[in-house]
């Protein structure tokens, strides 16, 4: 698969001016090139960017324009021309042009889509990180498959409301719902719930519906009303099974939503920051405290570890299933708060980070450059960011070091990453 190019509102998106002005709706023939990120292609027309969604590199198709941006247009893919040997037929019939965005990779092969995701990333640690192609190289850049396979493995869906009280899911870059009668990337358990219009279900009042399937058996559904979740069905905890340890938290809290991922991600971060006995660590945005408790388990008795979160919902959760562990301090704050009012103080070890999708940012990095620790294991579930993240500790005497990356969201254009950094030799 060919290496991608910065994706829309990126470098790429300047470039020759709007000679031929594509009009919205307008269809064109063109030629698809490399991957770009946010599950797109790039491809031009007498010298203007095209982002195409539903297409692979090297095929001939036609596209329709969907969005036209000042540089750049969005389009679909709608015929296809020439096929490149990776595409497969879409599984779902809602994986099409104009209808459900939640999967934008249902028509690339799963390898294939695995080489899709690393090409991504590298072009962002290049272009976004500043890593050279003998560093890349040398972190053997690739993403890793989860066991379960491409389908059936989604243990969180928030299902949206129409105007008719049915139950769907968007349409992509829309707040369109499109009514379905099952999504098949949901969990089995989810799939065989009566949610969805064809049930005979409907919602009024509410504005989404959220189900959830958990790893320790559990299976609830919740209204959404006015931005409350209220339990229709089922608990509203449920159980999770993840580092050897059983966790209950709110049905509507933040939890990893591929079964594997819990462990596959805990197994990763010890692999790298590699916690020894007696050894301080601090597990930043920590959530219901699954690194915390894996971080403990290593550095032992004698060992100290400080969690601190944000949410409510995840404090009350890390207090809730760590009350055996003594050493574990959870601190309610925001993380640059945190940091820079010391509400956690060194000295400190390994810090393990799992920030949202828009990274640590330059504050909390240079924090955590002061702090010294000798190793920093950072989750990302974005690369743009983890690679703007990477470059500032880069230029504050840091290097990455390793990198693992996961196929968390198989069908998506999503990606999950774990990087090692360390100082600078």
């Amino acid at each position: 698969m060919t290496e991608p190019v910065a994706g829309p509102g990126g470098p790429e998106a300047g470039g020759a001016g709007d000679e031929r002005g594509l009009a919205e709706a307008e269809r064109v023939e063109l030629t698809v090139g490399p991957v770009a990120p946010g599950g797109h292609c790039v491809a031009r027309v007498d010298g203007q960017v095209v982002f195409v969604r539903h297409a692979l590199p090297g095929e001939r198709v036609v596209a329709e324009v969907t969005e036209v941006h000042r540089g750049f247009v969005r389009a679909d893919a709608v015929t296809v021309l020439s096929a490149s040997p990776d595409r497969v037929e879409a599984p779902c019939p809602y994986a099409r042009p104009g209808r459900c965005g939640g999967c934008d990779l249902q028509h690339v092969a799963p390898a294939a889509q695995l080489e899709w995701k690393a090409a991504v990333v590298r072009e962002q640690l290049t272009r976004l990180g500043g890593l050279t192609d003998a560093e890349l190289d040398r972190l053997g850049v690739r993403v890793e498959a989860l066991p379960g396979g491409p389908l059936g493995w989604r243990s969180r869906v928030r299902y949206a409301v129409d105007a008719a009280d049915r139950a769907g899911l968007l349409k992509h870059r829309s707040h369109e719902v499109v009514p379905i009668d099952r999504c098949l990337i949901a969990h089995p358990a989810i799939q065989q719930l009566p949610v969805l219009s064809p049930s005979g279900a409907r919602w009024p009042e509410a504005e989404a519906v959220e189900t959830v399937a958990s790893t320790g058996g559990d299976v609830s559904v919740a209204a959404v009303v006015d931005g409350v979740a209220t339990e229709v069905e089922g608990p509203a905890t449920v159980r999770e099974v993840a580092a050897g340890r059983d966790w209950k938290l709110p049905a509507s809290a933040f939890w990893q939503v591929h079964p594997a991922a819990a462990d596959t991600l805990v197994a990763a971060v010890l692999e790298l920051v590699d916690p020894r006995p007696g050894e301080s660590a601090w597990d930043l945005y920590g959530g219901a405290g699954l690194f915390a408790a894996a971080l403990a388990a290593r550095v032992g008795d004698t060992g100290r570890i400080t969690l601190v979160e944000a949410a409510a919902q995840g404090v009350a959760a890390a207090r809730e299933n760590l009350r055996d562990l003594p050493r574990v301090e959870v601190v309610a704050a925001r993380v640059e708060t945190a940091l820079a009012r010391r509400r956690i103080t060194g000295p400190v070890d390994v810090v393990v980070l799992d920030p949202p999708r828009t990274g640590a940012g330059a504050r909390v990095v240079r924090e955590l450059a002061a702090a010294r620790p000798r190793a920093i294991g950072y989750v990302a579930c974005d690369p743009a960011a983890f690679a703007r993240d990477v470059r500032t500790f880069a230029d504050l005497g840091w290097r990455l070091a390793a990198l693992r990356g996961f196929d968390l969201f198989p069908m998506t254009q999503h990606v999950e990453l774990v990087g090692l950094l360390l100082p600078a030799d």
